[in-house]
């Protein structure tokens, strides 16, 4: 009874403040969760003339359609292999980067060294795609002429399909390690200084102070980062490999969202494709709430 009155005047303090949150809201409701009812096409035989409510419903046809495809299971393993990878190699990289950095003395290589790679990360992938095909071009491409220069055949990196999986993924690295060395480097600035004061006086050289002090010390910040990558496992990149693959390459370069672009815009198969859409975002979800549980449970991280 006594709170009343405080929470109420509380309130009438605070409802302009609340009032700001609308606009979000309504774009929010508008942009995301509006456009969740053509999730139905996927239960449907859909047809543009018809409409949501003038075509036919035909249940998990089109699921069971998805599954019978040969390509199918190629695009599933396509996915997780490029994902898997891109997690690793964008965990591995930024931390021996952090490390080499955190080593340097001179702040001002430092700084310099920290801004020349976090420039690729606010570059989009339709113009890195340009850069990358001038570069990695077998007959005039930079990279190329380095082999030839050392006696090698030059290399076809964009159309070979064995080659253009470990093209993605090492793209990806360059392009998003410099963000992720900064996050490390936070990482090591919160280690207690009075740890490696007590291991020069115990003896311990630069390699076993990192062993026994730096890595340990920035293990809950790698923990959060790897499970919170666990929920995008079938994000592979659509921006990525829409601008960079080609027909030559489905085979191995072919991934869920680009599976999907092609069957509902380009084949014409909105239905077939919202079904795949569906089943990529409802195991998506799963792997989320997953990877938020273990980021609870290893790295006390919580959203709410």
């Amino acid at each position: 009874m006594t709170n009343a009155p405080g929470s109420r005047r509380k309130w009438i303090l605070e409802w302009p403040l609340h009032l700001m949150l609308l606009p979000g809201l309504v774009m929010i409701v508008i942009f995301c969760y509006g456009p969740m009812v053509g999730v139905v096409i996927a239960f449907q035989r859909f047809l543009p003339t018809g409409g949501l409510f003038g075509s036919k419903w035909i249940g998990i046809d089109n699921f069971k359609y998805v599954y019978s495809l040969p390509e199918t299971m190629h695009v599933i393993l396509n996915t997780l292999f490029i994902s898997v990878m891109k997690i690793v190699a964008g965990i591995v990289a930024p931390i021996i980067t952090a490390l080499l950095l955190n080593e340097l003395r001179k702040k001002a290589f430092k700084r310099t060294v920290q801004t020349i790679i976090y420039m690729p990360h606010f570059l989009s992938w339709v113009i890195l795609s340009g850069i990358l095909i001038d570069v990695l071009s077998p007959n005039s491409g930079m990279v190329n002429q380095f082999l030839k220069w050392l006696g090698f055949q030059p290399i076809f990196f964009l159309g070979d399909k064995s080659w253009f999986p470990f093209v993605l993924v090492g793209t990806d690295v360059w392009k998003e390690f410099g963000f992720g060395t900064i996050i490390y480097l936070a990482a090591l600035t919160g280690i207690n200084p009075a740890l490696y004061e007590a291991a020069v006086i115990d003896g311990a050289s630069r390699l076993k102070q990192t062993l026994y002090i730096t890595l340990p010390g920035i293990v809950p910040i790698v923990i959060l980062m790897l499970t919170l990558s666990l929920g995008s496992v079938l994000n592979a990149g659509f921006d990525q490999v829409f601008n960079l693959y080609s027909p030559t390459v489905y085979e191995t370069g072919d991934i869920l969202d680009t599976y999907v672009f092609r069957m509902a815009l380009i084949n014409g198969q909105l239905d077939v494709g919202t079904a795949v859409g569906l089943f990529k975002s409802v195991i998506s979800l799963l792997l989320i709430s997953v990877s938020y549980f273990f980021a609870y449970r290893f790295a006390n991280y919580r959203i709410f």
